[in-house]
Order: structure tokens, then C-alpha cells, then sequence
């Protein structure tokens, strides 16, 4: 619970700075389309959106096991080389090893990997670069200690398409190199043995889309099928695919989509110890409610997941391990079938994860206090760099999410650190040890018309190391160049972004009375699952609604409401908006955007609402937002309730406890009155802090 600042001042509301972009209504098409399918016709305006207008397109969307796959061999030219190169690795006893990554896609590959390998016979080790220390991909360092290991084949996982270097390097030592990866192809490939990505397939193939998860199960499931020993193996390594696809926020269409759909009913029963314990201490929930039919489909999702249980829940858990500690607790999480140890090592991710949250919102709100105080012009810089010092490199990627979200426009976010030792020119020995040089080291995240990785490239000849796609990337330089960079990423946002793009932007699906929304709306959604990049849940609004209730709940600053529209049927419906604390209490009369979510309390089952967008109702005035007359507020870990009422010709302000205490203040007197009734209460100084400062939160909340 927060305790308000005293110094915001009166009949100020704030809102999230956004642009809606609402999908055009196609009311006729969708009453028919929602007749054909036997969905609403909100969703069917979803499903129009998302370019699906037949009863054929929505069979093969529903249910994607219907679907006719090409063979894998026949997609990814050298799978079958892959194959004969780790059939004769096996069977010759020779030692393969794998070189993952430390993000969740990597870490869930080289798990992936691990246990097929050895389910298969062969001898097979791993090693994950330091984050710290060396950065993304393999390099020079793990080739060389591979090798005199005696590893006769490495096989990268979600890395290895730009190293061409040490690819290199292990071809000059005798060692064998498959790279299974799926990121953006350099001008030059690698001199690997084979490359499986699925950048180097046509763009119309099911494949296309993979994760590097994905990659790595397609490998693995095609080798047990070669060598005739797939029993067992398939259910466990697509439990490890759906972690790792939905962590890695990979598009949930093609075979993604089709071998997810079948994952999440796997999870709530997962054959592995690993994720087992990870579901344990997450408090995950399988999904229990019947789906609606459609096209006589057997659409059950009973005892699911969904892919918010591994995107909000579980992924984050594996992720935090590689962004602040050692990435073998995920390996050993993944690949043990002790369930001591597995749970040993889920306690881990889980403490692991809080700390993370920590750090992130430490490093977010020092990130916001410096922004504001430097008083940037964003509608003339166009992107926004912020670099400090002591922050934590692990997790200022998260935070770059945080502020595109705040502010609209593409984020550089950076710490300093030391450069490596090795890499500082020695001193001469008549004088003191100079000092390490400092470098910048840092992440991006990007907005749809900014194109990161262009944008760094741009800036290439300031930078020492840069990687990355269009919505995110990372890099360093050193620290003086640092006030160059940020100019020279200015001019390039300048090119390709206008006013007007700089303005989170919500999507919005289709407009909906609150009396729509219900249980069986939201089990209807079920039908479009799994939901996610490129699939995204759909995005309801409503236009002037009244929010009769609102409160600030948890550490996060969320704000907690009731939402209200009047019409032929009135309806009221609880809501939720997340980190939203800075913009309570939100205007009486507004728009709303949201997407619908299930909350389960003492046994009963309710829809609410999660708040992505509100805006000022068309009309509406912003310069003087109406006064609330009751809201609740939380303050010093306590639930009040507050209100102006009427105490003869003027109003008074009323606040009230839980145990049903009333204080009452006329306005600019410092004497007001505290009890359960006038007649028994008594007398207290207002002006002293505790009330002062209670009373200056209730007129915020209150918004006067």
C-alpha cells in the first residue's frame, strides 16, 4: 500500500499519453460470420480482423491438427546432414557438446538438447557464455575449452548465425560445427557443417516462425525418428518447446501454434520434475472452464495452461536466472528427475525472480526521476537515452520496455562498467595503475515504426559490440562516446518517426457494452488460443463509462476499479490496471480498452477487466476533470473509504476507516472530528502529520 505525495496538485488528472488504433466494425459480415461459426460476433469481428473469413480459414485456426505439415527434411535443407553428423558422432562414442544462451529460449534449448541427446546414447556436456563477462553467443574461449575437452561436434542453440569467427576457430582445430539458430542472417554466413534457421526457408513455409526451442526440437524429434527410438521423448521435449516459444515471445502461428496448443495441456501434467516444481512455486492454476463448440470441433481445454500462465508466471522465473545468476540452475531445473533437487532449484528461480522485481522497479523509478528532471523534449529528440551509473545491465532491458510504454518512443537504456582487464592497455611500469576504462553497456527496445537494430547500425561506427531485430537489440561503447551516440540515434528517429507516432500505441479489436461481457464471452475466447505475438488476445473498448470505485493495490501501484455504463442494461464490472498507480484516480467519465481476464475468489468465478488504454470520452473537457464524491484509497497499509458530503451550506470531507471511524474536516479548519458517530466523537488536531497527510491523500484521490 502507497502513501500519497503531498504535492500534486488540485483538479489535475493524468493519463496515459497513447494513440488508439481501432479496427474498422464490419457489423453486417460479422452477424453472419458469427451464424456460420457459432462464436459471438464480437469475436467474429476479432477473427475478421485477423484476415480469417471463412469456415474453412477458422477449421484450420481452431483446430491446427487438421492441418496437412510438410516434412521437416523437406523444409530445412540441411536437416538430414545435421542428422548424419550426430548419428555418427553417437554411435562412434565421440562427445558432442552444446553451446546455448542465457535467455529462457536458450536455456530451454539447450535442456531440450540436453535430454534427447542423452536419451539417445550420446555423450553430450553443455556450457552457457557468461553474461557478465562475455556476452551473447559462443565464442573463442568455449571453442578452445571444447576442444581440449576432446568435443568432436558443438552444436550452438539460439545462437551461432554471426559468429563467424569462432566457427572458424573450431573448424581450424578439427572440431565439427552444426548451428541451430533462428535469428536475422548476417551478409555472411558461418563455415559451420550445417545451419538449420528458419530464416533460410521460403517465408510461406509453417516453419518459418520457430523459435530457437522450436529449431531444436525439430532437430532432435527428426534424430529419434532416424535412429528409431522416438518412445518416451516427444511429450517432454514439447513441454520444453511451449516453455521456451511463449517465453521468447515468438509468433504463435504455424506450427508454433499447433504444437503449443498441444503443450499447454501437457504442462498441468508435465512428465518433468523440473516443471513440475516450477508450477508448484509459481502458483500456477491449470485452466479448468469448458470452451464453447464450434464447427462440432472437440475444443476442451480442460486442465491447460494458457500462454499468460508461462509469459507472466513461469517464463519470467527461467528468464531471471540468465539476466542476474547462473543459467545451470535452469539446466539442472530442466533435465533432473529428482524431485528434491527440482524443487531445490525452483526455490532458486523463485527468489532469484524476486529480487529481479526489485531491481527492475528500483531501476524504473530512478530511470522516470531522471527523465523528469532533465526535462527532455521528446517531440524533438524522438528517442529517449538514459544511462546511469550502478544499474544492473541483467535487467535494464525489462525497464526499456517500462518507458517505451510510459513515453511513447524508442528507448537506449544503459549503465557504465569496467571494461575487461585484458582489454585496457597495460601500464608503463614508472607510473600508477591507471584506472579501468569505462564503457556504456546497454539494451533497446523499439516502437513499430523505429526500427532498432537499423537505428544501431546507424550509429555502428560509435559502437565496440551491437546485436539485435527490429523491436529490441543491445550494445556497448565506450562511455565518451556516449553524448555522440544519443545526437546520432536522435537524427536517425528523426528520419523515420513523426509527432504523431510517438504515442504508445493501443490496438483495439471491436467495441462492446459492458452488458456483453460475461463468463461465456471469455470461455468463447478460448477458441482462438493460444493467444500471443501475432495472435493476440482480443482488445475490447467501451466508450463513457463511469468508474464508480478505484483503489491503489500492491507494491506495484496498480489501480483497482469498478467500471459502470448505463444503457437499456446497466452493468457494472471489476477491472484492473497494472502499474497504473501514478495516473489514480483516473477521470469519473472515460474510454476504456481492455482485455478480459478470470478471477476465482471463494470458490466463485467472475470475468474482470485488464485496462490497456483510457481516454478522456470524445467531447469531454481535460482541463478541469469532475470531482469523485467517494472513493476508496489505501494509506500506511490501510483500506479508507473518503467523501464530500454535505455539513450544512458547504460540504465537509469525510474519511473512513475499516473498524467504521469517521473523520470529519470542514474545509481550511484545523480541528476536525473522529468517531464511529457525531454524537460520541472527539475533537483532533488535524495539522498533526498522521491526519495531515491522510487527509492530502484522500483529497487526491478524491481529486480536489
Amino acid at each position: 500500500m502507497q502513501e500519497r505525495p503531498t504535492s500534486v496538485p488540485p483538479h489535475f488528472h493524468r493519463l496515459p499519453n497513447q494513440r488508439w488504433q481501432i479496427y474498422s466494425p464490419q457489423p453486417q459480415q460479422a452477424e453472419q460470420f458469427a451464424a456460420e461459426i457459432g462464436l459471438s460476433p464480437l469475436l467474429a469481428q476479432v477473427l475478421i480482423n485477423r484476415g480469417i473469413d471463412s469456415v474453412k480459414e477458422v477449421q484450420g485456426f481452431i483446430e491446427p491438427e487438421s492441418l496437412v505439415l510438410p516434412a521437416p527434411k523437406d523444409e530445412f535443407p540441411d536437416l538430414a546432414a545435421s542428422v548424419k553428423l550426430l548419428r555418427e558422432a553417437i554411435s562412434g562414442g565421440r562427445k558432442i557438446a552444446i553451446c546455448g544462451d542465457y535467455d529462457a529460449d536458450g536455456m530451454t534449448s539447450t535442456a531440450l538438447l540436453l535430454r534427447a541427446l542423452r536419451a539417445l546414447g550420446a555423450n553430450v556436456d553443455y556450457a552457457i557464455p557468461s553474461r557478465m563477462r562475455e556476452g551473447y553467443g559462443i565464442n573463442d574461449r568455449i571453442v578452445e575449452e571444447f576442444h581440449s575437452e576432446g568435443v568432436a561436434l558443438i552444436l550452438t542453440v539460439d545462437n551461432g548465425i554471426a559468429a563467424c569467427g569462432p566457427v572458424a576457430r573450431a573448424r581450424e582445430l578439427g572440431v565439427k560445427v552444426i548451428i541451430t539458430d533462428h535469428h536475422d542472417l548476417p551478409p555472411k554466413l558461418p563455415p559451420a557443417d550445417a545451419i538449420l534457421n528458419p530464416k533460410l526457408i521460403a517465408e510461406s513455409s509453417p516453419y518459418r516462425g520457430l523459435a530457437g526451442v522450436g529449431v531444436a526440437y525439430v532437430l532432435a524429434i527428426t534424430l529419434a525418428i532416424d535412429m528409431q527410438k522416438v518412445g518416451g521423448l516427444v511429450n517432454p521435449l514439447l513441454e520444453l518447446f511451449t516453455l521456451g516459444t511463449i517465453a521468447d515471445l515468438a509468433p504463435l502461428t504455424g506450427v508454433n501454434r499447433r504444437w503449443v496448443k498441444r503443450g499447454l495441456r501437457l504442462l498441468p501434467h508435465s512428465q518433468l520434475a523440473g516443471v513440475q516444481a516450477l508450477i508448484q512455486v509459481a502458483g500456477v492454476q491449470p485452466e479448468s472452464a469448458e470452451s464453447s463448440s464450434i464447427l462440432n470441433s472437440q475444443n476442451k481445454t480442460k486442465n491447460s495452461l494458457k500462454p499468460e500462465d508461462i509469459g507472466f508466471r513461469l517464463g519470467p522465473r527461467i528468464n531471471a536466472v540468465g539476466r542476474l545468476a547462473d543459467p545451470q540452475i535452469v539446466i539442472e531445473l530442466l533435465t533432473t528427475d529428482d524431485r528434491e533437487l527440482a524443487l531445490k532449484n525452483a526455490m532458486q528461480c523463485e527468489q532469484i525472480n524476486q529480487r529481479r522485481q526489485e531491481l527492475c522497479q528500483e531501476i524504473e523509478q530512478e530511470a522516470i526521476a531522471w527523465c523528469e528532471k532533465s526535462e527532455l523534449d521528446l517531440q524533438q529528440e524522438r528517442v529517449l537515452v538514459v544511462v546511469q551509473p550502478g544499474w544492473h545491465h541483467g535487467v535494464i532491458g525489462i525497464v526499456a520496455s517500462r518507458l517505451v510504454e510510459r513515453y511513447g518512443v524508442p528507448v537506449f537504456i544503459g549503465t557504465f562498467e569496467d571494461e575487461a582487464v585484458g582489454a585496457v592497455p597495460p601500464c608503463p611500469p614508472a607510473k600508477p595503475p591507471c584506472p579501468p576504462a569505462k564503457i556504456v553497456r546497454g539494451s533497446a527496445r523499439g516502437i513499430p515504426e523505429f526500427n532498432v537494430f537499423d537505428g544501431l547500425n546507424f550509429c555502428a561506427d560509435l559502437l565496440t559490440k551491437f546485436g539485435g531485430h527490429k523491436a529490441a537489440g543491445g550494445f556497448s561503447m565506450p562511455a565518451q562516446n556516449l553524448e555522440q551516440f544519443r545526437n546520432q540515434l536522435s537524427i536517425f528517429a528523426n528520419q523515420c518517426l513523426q509527432p504523431e507516432h510517438l504515442k504508445p500505441l493501443v490496438s483495439v479489436d471491436v467495441r462492446a457494452d459492458l452488458a456483453e461481457i460475461n463468463l461465456d464471452l471469455y470461455r468463447q475466447i478460448d477458441a482462438l488460443e493460444p493467444c500471443g505475438i501475432e495472435n493476440k488476445a482480443p482488445v475490447f473498448w467501451t466508450p463513457n463509462v463511469c468508474i464508480t470505485e478505484q483503489k491503489i493495490v500492491g507494491k506495484g501501484g496498480h489501480v483497482k476499479l469498478t467500471a459502470t455504463q448505463d444503457g437499456k442494461v446497466s452493468a457494472s464490472v471489476k477491472a484492473i490496471a497494472w502499474r497504473w498507480g501514478e495516473y489514480f484516480p483516473l477521470p469519473r467519465r472515460v474510454d476504456i480498452a481492455y482485455r478480459l481476464r478470470e478471477n476465482s475468489f471463494n470458490g466463485k468465478t467472475s470475468v474482470e477487466l485488464e485496462l490497456l488504454g483510457v481516454r478522456l470520452p470524445a467531447g469531454a473537457a481535460s482541463s478541469r476533470p469532475p470531482i469523485f464524491r467517494k472513493v476508496e484509497f489505501d494509506y500506511c497499509d490501510r483500506t479508507y473509504s473518503c467523501s464530500l458530503s454535505p455539513a450544512g451550506s458547504s460540504e465537509e470531507l469525510r474519511i473512513r476507516n475499516s473498524q467504521g471511524q469517521v473523520l470529519a474536516v470542514a474545509p481550511g479548519q484545523s480541528i476536525g472530528l473522529l468517531g464511529n458517530s457525531r454524537k460520541d466523537a472527539r475533537e483532533v488536531d488535524v495539522s498533526l502529520p498522521f491526519f495531515e497527510n491522510l487527509i492530502q491523500t484522500a483529497k487526491h484521490a478524491l481529486g480536489i
